[in-house]
């Protein structure tokens, strides 16, 4: 009988891999047991899942940073996903990690962020019992959300990576159940430290001279020199600390620390990106507070929700869920018309 496509794609993971890199023959499995594919690894099966499902379409729509940009250059949250699979994945193929674990991981580290990008975090956060936190979300929806209730039953290393890829203002190289997912967690600050700068650029909340320029001199003046740099760093340093763990030396490690310290002081946390802030913490706050003695409104899976886990759960999932366009529309039916508009 012929080899399937995946047993041969197995045997040149065998083969090619480095020793510490994830095998998908060897993975720890899934919550509930299936057949093996003929044609895809474990991994590729969970990438393919991700990339097919609803909450990875409607990143399309939710912000990454600026909401309402003038412009259609601006990252949404969809395009910051594909710039960190793309960045983890040449990581991985210079590390020869398996690429396939690493690209299913990058593109589900985000499925539960909220509409409003960080605004919208933070309102969650200050709304709902217990807080909020996007990582965890991003979990829930692969195991909990996704599928009417089933979730996507992906692989433990790929739930693992989601779950352990975020850094917030925390330590920036930090360990991880897998060395891919290591990858996914820096090659996402690289990809969200040059971009941010790009769009704060464009949206002239900075401008060039105003970037660390000691900084600026050692990573590189341009976002491709300051993303190549980064990249070789990290495959350079994981070598040299023979692949302990997924590492940036030192001195890049502050360079990044400097550049995520200066966007958050200056456009996260800028006057003019806060005002706006302000428009949709109000937003959501009155979406909650009206769904919450109106569960039903919200269709029948989360009224399920509310009826096993609670309302306020209910309500997050539901808010969690929406794409920016979607939270205007529901509000100036629910209320009244927008003095502004989110794309």
């Amino acid at each position: 009988m012929r080899v399937s496509v995946r047993a041969q794609t197995e045997a040149a993971e065998r083969a090619f891999l480095h020793p510490r890199a994830a095998r998908a023959a060897e993975s720890r499995g899934r919550e509930r047991a299936e057949e093996p594919c003929p044609l895809r690894t474990a991994f590729q099966r969970d990438r393919d899942r991700i990339l097919h499902a609803k909450s990875f379409r409607r990143l399309k729509h939710k912000t990454q940073v600026f909401l309402s940009p003038r412009g259609d250059h601006y990252r949404t949250r969809l395009t910051h996903t594909l710039e960190v699979s793309q960045i983890a994945r040449t990581v991985a193929r210079g590390l020869r990690l398996n690429e396939d674990l690493t690209e299913a991981i990058a593109l589900g580290h985000d499925l539960g962020h909220t509409p409003f990008g960080h605004a919208g975090e933070e309102s969650l956060r200050a709304l709902l019992p217990g807080g909020f936190s996007h990582v965890a979300q991003s979990v829930r929806v692969v195991e909990r959300l996704e599928n009417d209730g089933a979730g996507l039953n992906l692989t433990r290393e790929v739930v693992e990576g989601i779950r352990t890829h975020s850094k917030g203002k925390g330590k920036i190289v930090a360990p991880a159940a897998t060395l891919e997912a290591q990858v996914v967690r820096l090659a996402d600050l690289v990809a969200y430290i040059n971009h941010d700068i790009d769009d704060a650029l464009r949206a002239g909340v900075i401008r060039g001279g105003d970037l660390p320029r000691e900084t600026i001199s050692r990573v590189g003046a341009s976002h491709g020199e300051r993303i190549g740099t980064m990249v070789r760093g990290i495959i350079e340093e994981t070598d040299r600390v023979a692949y302990d763990h997924v590492a940036m030396s030192e001195g890049l490690e502050r360079d990044c620390a400097a550049l995520r310290e200066f966007l958050y002081a200056n456009v996260y946390f800028n006057p003019s990106t806060h005002a706006e802030f302000r428009k949709a913490a109000k937003i959501l706050r009155d979406l909650y507070e009206h769904y919450l003695g109106r569960v039903e409104e919200m269709g029948e899976e989360y009224a399920r929700i509310a009826q096993s886990e609670g309302a306020a759960r209910a309500v997050g999932d539901f808010l969690a869920g929406m794409t920016d366009r979607f939270v205007v529309q529901t509000y100036e039916r629910l209320f009244l018309p927008l003095p502004w508009h989110v794309l």
